[in-house]
Protein backbone atom coordinates (compact mmCIF):
# COMPACT_ATOMS: atom_id res chain seq x y z
CA UNK A 1 0.00 0.00 0.00
CA UNK A 2 2.91 2.29 0.45
CA UNK A 3 4.33 2.20 -2.87
CA UNK A 4 1.07 2.44 -4.58
CA UNK A 5 0.62 5.68 -1.95
CA UNK A 6 4.31 6.83 -3.39
CA UNK A 7 3.45 6.21 -6.77
CA UNK A 8 0.00 8.30 -6.72
CA UNK A 9 2.45 11.03 -4.97
CA UNK A 10 4.81 11.05 -7.93
CA UNK A 11 2.17 10.84 -10.57
CA UNK A 12 0.17 13.73 -8.95
CA UNK A 13 3.43 15.60 -8.08
CA UNK A 14 4.36 14.79 -11.99
CA UNK A 15 0.69 16.12 -12.98
CA UNK A 16 1.61 19.11 -11.08
CA UNK A 17 4.32 19.86 -12.61
CA UNK A 18 2.90 19.14 -16.27
CA UNK A 19 0.42 21.63 -15.56
CA UNK A 20 2.75 24.43 -13.77
CA UNK A 21 5.28 24.14 -16.88
CA UNK A 22 1.88 24.52 -19.12
CA UNK A 23 1.16 27.67 -17.46
CA UNK A 24 4.62 29.25 -17.37
CA UNK A 25 4.81 28.60 -21.31
CA UNK A 26 1.86 29.54 -21.70
CA UNK A 27 0.95 26.12 -23.44
CA UNK A 28 -1.63 25.31 -21.55
CA UNK A 29 -4.62 23.47 -23.24
CA UNK A 30 -7.55 24.71 -23.83
CA UNK A 31 -9.46 21.59 -22.08
CA UNK A 32 -9.38 22.12 -18.67
CA UNK A 33 -9.09 17.79 -18.29
CA UNK A 34 -5.65 17.40 -19.46
CA UNK A 35 -4.26 16.73 -16.54
CA UNK A 36 -6.79 14.42 -15.33
CA UNK A 37 -7.04 12.28 -18.60
CA UNK A 38 -3.27 11.33 -17.74
CA UNK A 39 -3.94 7.39 -16.58
CA UNK A 40 -3.17 6.27 -13.38
CA UNK A 41 -1.06 2.76 -12.81
CA UNK A 42 -3.16 -0.20 -12.68
CA UNK A 43 -2.87 -2.85 -9.83
CA UNK A 44 -0.84 -5.01 -12.40
CA UNK A 45 1.76 -2.29 -12.97
CA UNK A 46 4.58 -2.26 -10.85
CA UNK A 47 4.55 1.38 -8.31
CA UNK A 48 7.08 3.84 -9.85
CA UNK A 49 8.99 6.60 -8.68
CA UNK A 50 10.64 9.74 -9.31
CA UNK A 51 14.68 9.83 -9.30
CA UNK A 52 16.37 12.53 -10.13
CA UNK A 53 12.95 13.73 -12.44
CA UNK A 54 12.96 10.41 -14.18
CA UNK A 55 10.47 8.02 -13.37
CA UNK A 56 12.05 4.54 -12.52
CA UNK A 57 10.41 1.42 -11.60
CA UNK A 58 10.01 -0.47 -8.37
CA UNK A 59 10.33 -4.20 -8.97
CA UNK A 60 8.21 -6.30 -7.02
CA UNK A 61 9.25 -8.47 -5.01
CA UNK A 62 9.07 -12.31 -5.32
CA UNK A 63 7.20 -14.12 -2.35
CA UNK A 64 8.23 -17.43 -3.80
CA UNK A 65 10.69 -18.05 -1.28
CA UNK A 66 8.38 -17.74 1.01
CA UNK A 67 5.24 -19.65 -0.22
CA UNK A 68 7.47 -22.98 -1.38
CA UNK A 69 9.81 -24.93 0.08
CA UNK A 70 13.54 -24.87 -0.80
CA UNK A 71 14.97 -26.13 -3.82
CA UNK A 72 16.82 -29.50 -4.14
CA UNK A 73 19.60 -31.04 -5.62
CA UNK A 74 20.31 -34.39 -6.75
CA UNK A 75 24.52 -35.73 -6.76
CA UNK A 76 26.87 -38.14 -7.20
CA UNK A 77 30.24 -38.02 -5.19
CA UNK A 78 32.16 -36.06 -7.47
CA UNK A 79 29.41 -35.30 -9.60
CA UNK A 80 27.42 -31.22 -10.63
CA UNK A 81 24.44 -30.99 -8.53
CA UNK A 82 20.86 -31.37 -10.15
CA UNK A 83 18.05 -29.01 -9.08
CA UNK A 84 14.90 -31.45 -8.81
CA UNK A 85 11.48 -30.50 -10.22
CA UNK A 86 8.94 -29.63 -7.40
CA UNK A 87 5.97 -32.07 -7.16
CA UNK A 88 3.00 -31.60 -4.61
CA UNK A 89 4.14 -30.20 -1.15
CA UNK A 90 2.99 -28.27 1.79
CA UNK A 91 4.26 -25.54 3.11
CA UNK A 92 3.78 -21.99 4.85
CA UNK A 93 0.14 -22.55 5.12
CA UNK A 94 -0.07 -23.17 1.74
CA UNK A 95 1.00 -25.78 -0.80
CA UNK A 96 0.36 -27.21 -4.07
CA UNK A 97 -1.09 -30.67 -5.68
CA UNK A 98 0.89 -31.86 -8.66
CA UNK A 99 0.89 -35.30 -11.18
CA UNK A 100 3.72 -37.49 -11.49
CA UNK A 101 6.41 -35.42 -12.51
CA UNK A 102 9.07 -36.57 -15.78
CA UNK A 103 11.62 -35.18 -13.22
CA UNK A 104 15.23 -33.23 -14.07
CA UNK A 105 17.36 -35.59 -16.18
CA UNK A 106 20.70 -36.30 -14.51
CA UNK A 107 23.07 -39.55 -15.69
CA UNK A 108 25.09 -41.21 -13.05
CA UNK A 109 26.54 -44.92 -12.06
CA UNK A 110 24.58 -47.30 -11.51
CA UNK A 111 24.24 -48.40 -7.96
CA UNK A 112 26.28 -45.04 -7.08
CA UNK A 113 25.43 -43.20 -3.58
CA UNK A 114 23.16 -40.41 -4.62
CA UNK A 115 22.57 -37.23 -2.24
CA UNK A 116 20.16 -34.80 -1.83
CA UNK A 117 20.74 -31.10 -0.86
CA UNK A 118 18.50 -28.31 -0.23
CA UNK A 119 19.34 -24.73 -0.66
CA UNK A 120 19.24 -23.14 1.90
CA UNK A 121 20.04 -26.25 3.99
CA UNK A 122 17.13 -27.59 6.11
CA UNK A 123 16.68 -30.33 8.39
CA UNK A 124 15.13 -33.23 7.82
CA UNK A 125 12.96 -35.23 9.73
CA UNK A 126 11.79 -38.32 7.28
CA UNK A 127 12.65 -39.29 4.03
CA UNK A 128 11.71 -42.05 0.80
CA UNK A 129 13.22 -42.32 -1.97
CA UNK A 130 11.18 -44.43 -5.16
CA UNK A 131 11.54 -45.25 -8.87
CA UNK A 132 9.60 -46.35 -11.66
CA UNK A 133 10.51 -46.53 -15.24
CA UNK A 134 10.75 -43.15 -17.23
CA UNK A 135 7.76 -43.80 -19.42
CA UNK A 136 5.09 -44.27 -16.21
CA UNK A 137 3.01 -41.43 -16.01
CA UNK A 138 2.13 -42.18 -11.92
CA UNK A 139 4.17 -44.15 -9.42
CA UNK A 140 2.13 -47.23 -9.77
CA UNK A 141 4.71 -50.39 -9.30
CA UNK A 142 7.51 -47.93 -7.35
CA UNK A 143 10.69 -49.51 -5.69
CA UNK A 144 11.48 -48.16 -3.07
CA UNK A 145 15.63 -46.90 -3.10
CA UNK A 146 15.57 -46.39 0.97
CA UNK A 147 13.86 -43.97 3.45
CA UNK A 148 15.15 -42.61 6.30
CA UNK A 149 16.09 -39.30 8.95
CA UNK A 150 18.34 -36.53 7.72
CA UNK A 151 20.02 -36.00 4.82
CA UNK A 152 18.56 -38.57 1.90
CA UNK A 153 20.97 -40.85 0.91
CA UNK A 154 20.54 -43.93 -1.20
CA UNK A 155 22.06 -46.21 -4.54
CA UNK A 156 21.26 -45.09 -7.76
CA UNK A 157 18.93 -47.88 -9.25
CA UNK A 158 19.92 -50.28 -12.00
CA UNK A 159 20.76 -49.47 -15.10
CA UNK A 160 17.73 -47.89 -17.46
CA UNK A 161 16.27 -44.27 -17.66
CA UNK A 162 14.22 -44.06 -14.32
CA UNK A 163 11.77 -41.22 -12.71
CA UNK A 164 12.86 -41.02 -8.94
CA UNK A 165 10.66 -39.21 -6.58
CA UNK A 166 12.41 -38.16 -3.03
CA UNK A 167 9.73 -37.41 -1.03
CA UNK A 168 10.60 -35.42 2.40
CA UNK A 169 8.93 -34.09 5.75
CA UNK A 170 10.74 -31.65 7.27
CA UNK A 171 11.85 -30.67 10.64
CA UNK A 172 9.88 -28.26 12.92
CA UNK A 173 6.25 -28.70 11.24
CA UNK A 174 7.88 -26.88 8.33
CA UNK A 175 5.88 -28.75 5.86
CA UNK A 176 6.45 -31.68 3.52
CA UNK A 177 7.65 -32.53 -0.56
CA UNK A 178 8.37 -34.30 -3.00
CA UNK A 179 11.00 -33.73 -5.74
CA UNK A 180 11.41 -35.55 -8.78
CA UNK A 181 14.69 -36.27 -11.28
CA UNK A 182 14.81 -38.32 -14.33
CA UNK A 183 17.87 -40.85 -13.61
CA UNK A 184 20.12 -42.17 -16.33
CA UNK A 185 21.78 -44.74 -14.71
CA UNK A 186 24.77 -46.54 -16.40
Amino acid sequence: MTRIRRACSALLLSSAAMASFAACTGAASSSPSSAASIDAPSPATPPASVVGGTPSVEPIPSTDEATAPPPATLAAEGGDPVTGQLGTYVWAGGGSDSPWLPGAPITVGVNETLTVAFQPAIDVTGWRARFVPSTATDPSGARSLGQGAGTPRFEAPAAGTWTVEVHVDFADGAGNASYFWKVTAR
